[in-house]
């Protein structure tokens, strides 16, 4: 359980949190005033978690999304012998469970816990969707940023299956990697994962990877430190 939670008029979001929200793709077009006119219809509720602490479990039925104000949130599948897939890392202004949301009833197939210390804002996905009582206008905004944000994460989904499509360890980076280098505009990069989340993501053996990893650096395709990457000229003639 959240350590703490605020809702209604406890609810005071800091200048930082409001220009955070002003820039999530949840909220794209609405400005502040108009964010704090949709936080008192939505049922705003926002709660604090420790490193690690579950926030949903597997099985768990939800009404409403969250909105990573702080810290990070891990969205995984643990299967029944133990082995974990990562599906999802949710930074500083992006959402999760809103598919569920939207669905009443359906149960999650994934754990959501907080990476670190973690503080998430929570919006009813119901009110959302139904006319506002107050008449506030942003309803249709926000379901067309909703859907927007739905058809993003179908094309991550798709991704992460090119990623992992590879019957190698090294297909699997490879592809990974380029990705990310693709992404970020740049052969140097940052990803979100230390190496036992990499593993977990692409579905692999941690020290197989590391070993690969080192391989790989040796032959000069690559150099990393940690979470940091440079990949050489060289990878693209594999």
């Amino acid at each position: 359980m959240a350590s703490n939670y605020k809702t209604g008029a406890s609810l005071n979001l800091t200048p930082f949190e409001m220009q955070l929200l002003s820039r999530s793709p949840l909220f794209r077009g609405a400005g502040e005033s108009g964010i704090g006119e949709m936080l008192s219809c939505l049922g705003a509720e926002e709660r604090s978690y420790e490193k690690e602490e579950m926030i949903y479990r597997a099985g768990n039925t939800v009404t409403s999304l969250g909105v990573v104000m702080h810290g990070s949130v891990m969205i995984v599948n643990d299967d029944l012998w133990g082995n974990r897939s990562i599906l999802d890392r949710v930074e500083p202004g992006q959402i999760f469970a809103e598919t569920y949301a939207c669905v009443p009833g359906e149960k999650l197939l994934v754990d959501v816990f907080a990476a670190e210390v973690t503080e998430v804002l929570f919006l009813n996905v119901g009110k959302m969707l139904s006319q506002c009582p107050n008449s506030c206008g942003h309803h249709t905004q926000l379901i067309r940023n909703l859907l927007a944000i739905s058809a993003q994460k179908n094309l991550q989904l798709s991704r992460r299956i090119f990623n992992t499509s590879s019957k190698s360890i090294r297909g699997r980076l490879l592809s990974y990697l380029s990705d990310q280098a693709v992404k970020n505009e740049s052969e140097r990069f940052d990803i979100p994962f230390n190496r036992q989340q990499l593993a977990d993501y692409l579905g692999v053996d941690r020290s197989a990877l590391s070993a690969e990893l080192g391989k790989m650096q040796r032959e000069g395709l690559l150099e990393f430190r940690k979470n940091h990457f440079h990949l050489y000229e060289e990878v693209r003639s594999l």
